[in-house]
């Protein structure tokens, strides 16, 4: 690997100067990343790239102390890092009175690296795909580094990224078409010590779907009684006749970055302390406030001038122990980024992971037998990101069995549990919760709690791997101040929804473990759906039906057999039940 030989001593951030001066401009970070020698125990290298810097003195601020920079002729600024001597933890910059936004810098060492444009094509199914780089994830009675090396050394390649924990490493392969490389994937595959290999097909993210109807941002979320969450959270936990304390909890979403020239985001530049007690939101500043990232991210943490349109989390202020979301991406390598900035977090204590995003295989079939053209994958592609997702769970489940991962259903109107056509939501695992999506039904006069409240949203996938479902759209955030945008719908706003839910849940009850954080959300549940759901011929489960062990064995309850709705109120109240259990 080419890399100069202070690189090897010191951590070097490389910081793109903005033209624009500092009035003209906010103080931004856009980017952070693992550069250099990406294998170097000791000493790493960071680089990162930067808005609105002038020429003034620029702290580089990690877990709110200083960190010596120094800046050469060409703008850059290179400052010493020793992995004995640091945290992972939020890094941002200040200069003068300003402050960019924090970042979440890792010490862990997973790492993988994005093709260029130079460096993917088109395979037969017109899909993009990476020429030269794929992942090997070795079998786990060899040392994946060396034998990495090995068959690099071997087929005439390079090893240049890592997901160690998985024992996963990238390579760089010496092909330059499509033919080349599948001969090659095919030659590795063969290998003894090869337990699977990642071909990466990287699309651009998930599309926004658009409702064009103007009503406020929260009256989606009336249906699962998200301000009476709040209401009990400020007011129940603090009472002075047997009050809760409350502990902190880390959340990651994983999503590419937020925009904080947002009102909703601004109050998050510079340093935040979670023990104030504050929700605290680490990423990367995006180029528009109506980015997917932005809109997933505002659901658990926007603040806004109207006290009832603030995200969940931060609505919880004062009575919470704090909150800290880090949204992390890892680069733009797709799928196999996703995962190794998962591993990342789980590593720097992240209870919650937030997967808004998912794929199907390439001739999914919707419910209706049409063919699904979005966020599709070829049958090599979908193959590989099986294996990869399997080690992560299995790794999971082996070190970290007190992590949840909430994944949205998808929305191709098909069905989320078949394991051959959709990923990663098909996975059966205690440590995977499955969201689909409603949206109100505004023809009915019912009340919040009928299951007439609201009906399925139209692409959302279904099928008894959903676990519940909740509201599915939310508005935007824009530049002006108490303005909102247009309205996004989809599974992925549903999902931070529940996650939101089990920060504050964990919050509360932090011994509670994903098992039993699904069985809370499940009985506490309100209905959707038919009288009964559980004839799966005829292919109406919108979740997992509600049984009688999830209402206290009543046989005739009248929610047994209905598909779960999301109420997060009363996930709380039986959060407060159960203290008298664990304790």
């Amino acid at each position: 690997m080419k890399s100069a030989t202070h690189f090897l001593t010191a951590l070097a951030l490389v910081l793109t100067l903005s033209t624009a001066t500092a009035e003209e401009s906010g103080l931004r970070i856009k980017d952070l990343q693992r550069c250099g020698d990406l294998f170097s125990t000791e000493q790493l290298t960071f680089c990162l790239r930067g808005e609105g810097v002038d020429d003034d003195d620029l702290k580089v601020m990690l877990r709110a102390k200083p960190i010596d920079v120094s800046r050469d002729g060409n703008g850059q600024l290179r400052l010493a890092l020793n992995r004995k001597d640091h945290q992972s933890g939020p890094l941002w910059l200040e200069q003068g009175e300003r402050r960019s936004n924090p970042v979440w810098l890792t010490l862990n060492a997973s790492h993988v690296l994005a093709a260029g444009p130079d460096q993917v094509a088109k395979n037969m199914d017109g899909l993009t795909t990476y020429v030269d780089l794929v992942s090997v994830i070795i079998e786990e009675d060899h040392d994946g580094l060396d034998e990495s090396r090995r068959l690099a050394k071997k087929y005439g390649a390079e090893v240049v990224g890592a997901i160690a924990p998985l024992n996963t490493y990238q390579l760089r392969l010496p092909v330059n078409n499509l033919t080349e490389r599948d001969a090659l994937v095919l030659r590795l595959g063969s290998e003894t010590s090869v337990d699977a290999v990642v071909v990466e097909e990287s699309g651009a993210e998930e599309p926004l779907e658009e409702d064009k109807q103007s009503k406020p941002r929260n009256s989606e979320w009336v249906a699962n009684r998200f301000l009476d969450a709040v209401d009990f959270y400020l007011h129940r936990l603090p009472a002075k006749q047997a009050e809760i304390q409350t502990h902190p909890v880390r959340i990651g979403i994983i999503e590419r970055d937020v925009d904080f020239d947002s009102p909703e985001f601004a109050a998050y530049l510079g340093d935040c302390d979670p023990a104030k007690p504050r929700t605290c939101v680490y990423a990367r500043d995006a180029e528009s406030p109506s980015g997917h990232g932005t809109s997933v991210t505002g659901i658990l943490a926007a603040r806004s001038i109207e006290p009832g349109d603030n995200g969940f989390l931060s609505a919880l202020e004062p009575a919470s122990s704090g909150f800290e979301v880090i949204v992390e991406r890892n680069s733009d390598a797709g799928i196999i980024a996703n995962v190794a900035a998962s591993v990342n977090l789980v590593e720097d204590g992240v209870r919650v992971l937030n997967w808004s995003w998912g794929i199907h295989r390439v001739g999914t079939l919707d419910v209706d037998g049409e063919q699904i053209d979005s966020l599709v994958r070829s049958g090599v592609a979908m193959s590989g990101y099986e294996e990869l997702l399997e080690e992560f769970f299995l790794w999971l489940r082996r070190e970290h069995p007190d992590v949840l991962v909430v994944n949205s259903a998808g929305n191709g109107s098909a069905h989320s549990g078949q394991d051959d056509y959709r990923l990663p939501s098909s996975f059966i695992t205690d440590q995977l919760m499955v969201v689909g999506a409603h949206q109100r039904d505004f023809s009915k006069d019912v009340p919040v709690e009928h299951p007439d409240y609201v009906t399925k949203r139209p692409s959302s996938n279904i099928d008894m791997r959903v676990d519940i479902t909740a509201s599915a759209c939310t508005r935007a955030a824009t530049l002006d101040k108490g303005k909102r945008g247009d309205v996004h719908c989809g599974t992925s706003y549903a999902t931070p929804m529940v996650t939101g839910v089990i920060g504050a849940m964990l919050s509360i009850n932090p011994a509670l473990e994903p098992e039993q954080l699904r069985e809370l959300l499940r009985r506490s549940a309100l209905t959707i759906g038919r009288n009964n759901d559980f004839e799966a011929v005829e292919a109406d489960d919108l979740t997992a039906p509600i049984l009688p062990s999830e209402r206290g064995y009543q046989l005739n309850n009248q929610d047994i057999g209905r598909s779960a709705r999301l109420d997060m109120r009363k996930a709380l109240e039986l959060t407060v039940d159960s203290l008298q259990q664990t304790r």
